[in-house]
């Protein structure tokens, strides 16, 4: 069983193995650039539009500009999602004012990153906002309320805090495609997903409505104006990897923090 970041790559997987089997099965050499065979591989337009039709809106490319001597290079990549929900082990310290950068919420009796401070320790140890927060040092701090793992933290040396945590449980990531408009399909306010465009991207890949965007290709967003996130996914390149939560899930998560925290001191770095 394989698994995609999301539709489309699937179905351009499919459409590079069908190339691949074109390719083998007429014993031609293979040209094509693609993320599954190293080796580049050509193919004529009419067969190209036969075997993937919509390719045409991946990139905002017309193909047929491309076609020469009835050959067509497919000028495509793709960027990997960001969340893994696996398991990453980190090493944490305190800044000169005893702090790490960290503001947590309980969720289902589990303890989530909500807020990580920008150029702390935290943040340059790779934490994220909805890391699941599993052990520090020997102690398991599933089913404790947050005052009790500050206190945890508070009681650690400066240095050297070893912290187990679950990379962002509650969020996915979904790779979407601009097409000739440089547009992917979904509209948004205070970063709330609120439409869906019928036939795009978003539509393709499964973007829901009433979700909080989180990261654009890896960058946090949290606490941005809609005007700059729209300028980043302009800025971004013909692949855009979106990192989203359910709003409920969300509002809860941040519902005791001050707004002023998320907007003015919050890590938007990429990682």
């Amino acid at each position: 069983m394989s698994l995609y970041p999301s539709l489309e790559d699937l179905k351009l997987d499919e459409f590079v193995k069908a190339l691949n089997r074109d390719v083998q099965q007429n014993d031609k050499p293979s040209t094509f650039a693609a993320i599954l065979n190293p080796h580049p591989m050509i193919m004529d337009q009419d067969s190209l539009d036969a075997v993937y039709p919509i390719l045409n809106d991946y990139t905002g490319l017309e193909l047929s500009t491309l076609v020469q001597n009835k050959s067509v290079a497919v000028p495509f990549q793709t960027t990997k999602a960001q969340v893994t929900n696996g398991v990453r082990k980190l090493v944490l310290c305190k800044d000169g004012k005893g702090q790490i950068g960290l503001k947590m919420s309980m969720f289902n009796n589990g303890i989530f990153v909500s807020v990580v401070i920008q150029d702390s320790p935290a943040a340059k140890a790779g934490m994220r906002f909805g890391d699941q927060l599993l052990q520090i040092n020997d102690i398991f701090v599933a089913g404790m309320s947050v005052d009790k793992v500050n206190k945890c933290f508070r009681e650690c040396s400066v240095n050297n805090i070893n912290v187990i945590v679950r990379d962002r449980p509650l969020e996915r990531t979904i790779n979407l495609y601009k097409d000739r408009a440089g547009q992917v399909g979904f509209q948004f306010k205070n970063g709330k997903i609120n439409n869906i465009v019928k036939d795009s991207s978003a539509a393709r890949n499964g973007v829901l409505t009433d979700h909080q965007l989180l990261e654009i290709n890896g960058q946090n967003i949290v606490g941005m104006k809609d005007k700059q996130i729209v300028e980043i996914i302009a800025n971004a390149s013909d692949v855009v990897t979106i990192t989203i939560i359910p709003v409920s899930i969300y509002d809860h998560m941040i519902k005791k923090i001050a707004p002023s925290l998320i907007k003015n001191i919050m890590d938007h770095s990429t990682i």
